[in-house]
């Protein structure tokens, strides 16, 4: 049975490389995937243990991909914590990561704390998801973003969200307007899911509410 052997490997294939996906979503529907394919064979090759183990996984992975979808933009599941930026963990964190920062914003210099006034940390429970810095801008009132770096397990998201909104830190220090950096640019969609709109060559929020 070649057809059979052969959507076997291909399911196991499929598992290998959901499990070195370092995206908590990439993982989830990877695996699941390789799951509905491991259930196929292992029904046809008649291993019944192996076929109900592979359906167990499949009924958690939909679950949890449920509430990650569902907790995405829910207020509830995410916290924003402001850090001084002289604070020995925030340095730390931007250092552990300084290679990965450093690949999407290029022009910041260091480990981008000197040229920042503010930092906020994103965390879901005890699970650090993010930093975002920022500096005073070229207007009263505004926010210039230094770096919104997120964590690769969570790039499937938007967790900035939770800082940019008009009931959010930036809101809540008087702030009118906030607008990206360089890095972010690099990333239009991400820019339009958390409400910046191109103003000529800035990408810019505006902070209705504030």
């Amino acid at each position: 049975m070649p057809v059979v052997e052969a959507i076997g490997w291909i399911g196991s294939a499929v598992l290998i490389i959901s499990l070195l996906q370092t995206r908590v979503m990439r993982f989830r529907v990877l695996n699941t995937l390789s799951c509905l394919v491991l259930i196929g064979y292992n029904a046809v090759v008649e291993v019944w243990p192996m076929a109900a183990m592979n359906v167990v996984l499949v009924g958690i992975n939909l679950w949890v991909i449920s509430r990650l979808v569902r907790e995405r933009h829910d207020e509830r599941a995410y916290d924003v914590v402001p850090i001084g930026v002289d604070q020995p963990y925030l340095r730390h964190l931007l250092s552990r990561h300084s290679q990965d920062i450093r690949a999407f914003n290029p022009d910041l210099p260091d480990d981008g704390v000197p040229v920042a006034d503010h930092a906020f940390l994103v965390s879901t429970g005890d699970q650090l998801v993010g930093v975002v810095l920022s500096r005073a801008g070229q207007e009263v009132g505004e926010q210039q973003v230094v770096l919104d770096y997120v964590l690769p397990a969570y790039r499937d998201f938007t967790p900035g969200e939770f800082v940019f909104r008009t009931d959010g830190p930036f809101a809540a220090m008087g702030t009118r307007r906030v607008v990206a950096s360089a890095g972010m640019a690099a990333s239009e969609k991400y820019l339009r899911a958390v409400g910046f709109v191109a103003q000529g060559d800035r990408r810019v929020l505006e902070l209705v509410d504030a």
